[in-house]
């Protein structure tokens, strides 16, 4: 069993028809759940993901977004401990402020990997963060 962080990027993929991106997601959280390994993501991701839904006016969907994320993720708080993450992983000024924000908690929360769609950031070394990978290499 692993502990998976998935960016906000992939729960998009997941929720909304993006043809091959979507296949690829569904067959990579299909895999997971074969075996057993604990899907992670952070409040940041839900903020993200919400924000369509609201500019539309469309609160179910909202909620049906939310509510997908809930059950299928533990969701990380950018809390304390993270913060004081967030600052170190900025050090690095190649990493913009979200994905900062989106390493930080998964490096407090001790991940084994981080999938993300942004090919630069699979090249990053983050404490608490074992393996960072893009969607693109990411074994299924």
């Amino acid at each position: 069993m692993s502990r998976i962080f998935w960016d906000t990027n992939l729960f998009v993929y997941m929720l909304e028809d993006k043809g091959q991106l979507t296949e690829r997601v569904v067959s990579l959280r299909e895999r997971m759940i074969e075996r057993g390994d604990e899907l992670l993501t952070s409040t940041l991701t839900l903020g993200e993901i919400l924000v369509k839904p609201l500019e539309a006016g469309d609160e179910a969907l909202a909620h049906r977004y939310e509510q997908a994320i809930m059950a299928a993720a533990a969701v990380v708080p950018f809390d304390r401990p993270a913060a004081h993450a967030f600052a170190a992983v900025r050090r690095d000024g190649t990493i913009r402020p979200p994905d900062a924000v989106q390493l930080a908690c998964a490096s407090v929360a001790g991940i084994d990997l981080f999938i993300t769609n942004d090919q630069r950031l699979s090249r990053k070394v983050v404490p608490g963060v074992h393996f960072i990978q893009s969607l693109a290499t990411a074994l299924l």
